[in-house]
């Protein structure tokens, strides 16, 4: 007797494989960032809520990036964060 399933099921709860939020060069690049930027609120003398204040963003956001919930921020927003903590930043 096999165990083997037949797949369909769970083929149509898997995200498609050209999701955006897939790629890896993406999700490379936030790593990246996110490793920075974490970096940099930890030397900096401002407070998780007046950076998110400053960069437009709710507090929550924040809060994310420093639990690591990479998922929760864009590219954009991780850039925006890294030019609110250091504006002469060359990224």
């Amino acid at each position: 007797m096999s165990t083997a399933r037949h797949s369909t099921s769970a083929e149509l709860l898997d995200p498609p494989r050209r999701c955006p939020d897939l790629d890896v060069r993406d999700l490379e690049k936030r790593t990246r960032l996110m490793r920075i930027v974490t970096r940099l609120i930890a030397v900096s003398d401002l407070g998780c809520r007046d950076i998110a204040r400053r960069a437009g963003l709710p507090a929550q956001k924040i809060s994310d990036l420093l639990a690591g919930r990479l998922e929760h921020l864009s590219l954009d927003e991780l850039r925006l964060v890294y030019h609110t903590i250091d504006p002469d930043g060359a990224l």
